[in-house]
């Protein structure tokens, strides 16, 4: 055993706490893969988000009345935003890396860097999220055409923007590693994201639901995350702001030490 130890050093991380150059690298990576494509990645969702609204408004139109105390559709955009550019772009960058990442076999880049996994999680959840806010602010500033956009608390905008973008980029990294080929992907997304989204009073104002489904929609984090993005822009709420950022920092903690557990561990990355 001594000679083996005299034989081979070993010495100890020289790189710091955090290996700053190579978190940032990561995290540039990560950007540059999505801006590289940027007609599919920025653009498409905002088609998409432009497409909800046009359809809806000329299907329901004006004649709802108002919802919250503002116009219907000026309830809708945020909520359209908030599904297609945050909680959707989020989760499907930071999954489709490490899906992508495995599928090719290139995920070896990042196990023998010298990065830790508390490092290549917050990177790639981070880029996420960068993502997201990226084609958030281009949504807003394009759908400010044609509905008004006037925000009325810029920080709780930023604030829900941000967790929610990286609770879904955490998700999708454990996603991403849960999954082996893109038919598992593609189930976690229908069954899982669609229905939540769609669920979280995005179309609607949960105060039509009855009690039940009421109390039901209040445990979904979707709600919380459009619920209070919309908030910023019409000052108006279904639920608790406060609540939902509690909420929403706990899960984000949660869902990252998670993201970050299975990745220490190996969970189904393939050598």
């Amino acid at each position: 055993m001594s000679d083996f130890k005299n034989k081979y050093k070993f010495s100890e991380r020289r790189l710091g706490v955090i290996n700053w150059i190579g978190f940032f690298a990561l995290y540039k990576k990560e950007v540059l893969r999505f801006l590289v494509v940027w007609i599919q990645t920025l653009f498409s969702p905002l088609i998409s988000g432009l497409l909800f609204l046009l359809v809806l408004s000329l299907a329901i139109g004006n004649d709802r009345g108002d919802v919250l105390g503002v116009p219907f559709i000026t309830f809708l955009a945020p909520g359209i935003i908030c599904m297609t550019a945050v909680i959707q772009q989020s989760f499907s960058h930071s999954s489709s890396s490490i899906m992508i990442g495995k599928i090719q076999g290139n995920i070896v880049d990042m196990l023998y860097a010298p990065l830790s996994p508390f490092e290549v999680t917050l990177s790639i959840i981070l880029a996420a999220a960068t993502r997201s806010l990226m084609i958030s602010f281009i949504s807003i500033i394009v759908f400010s055409f044609f509905v008004d956009m006037s925000v009325n608390n810029i920080i709780i905008v930023i604030v829900y923007m941000f967790l929610s973008s990286f609770i879904l980029g955490a998700v999708g990294f454990i996603a991403g590693l849960w999954a082996e080929k893109f038919d598992h992907m593609a189930s976690v997304t229908n069954f899982i994201i669609i229905p939540l989204s769609f669920l979280s009073g995005t179309f609607y104002s949960i105060d039509r639901l009855p009690y039940t489904l009421q109390k039901i929609s209040e445990i979904n984090p979707f709600f919380y995350m459009i619920d209070g993005f919309r908030y910023g822009f019409i000052g108006a709420s279904d639920g608790s702001i406060r609540f939902g950022l509690i909420y929403l920092a706990l899960l984000s903690i949660i869902c990252w030490f998670l993201a970050y557990f299975l990745y220490k561990k190996g969970y189904k990355i393939k050598f």
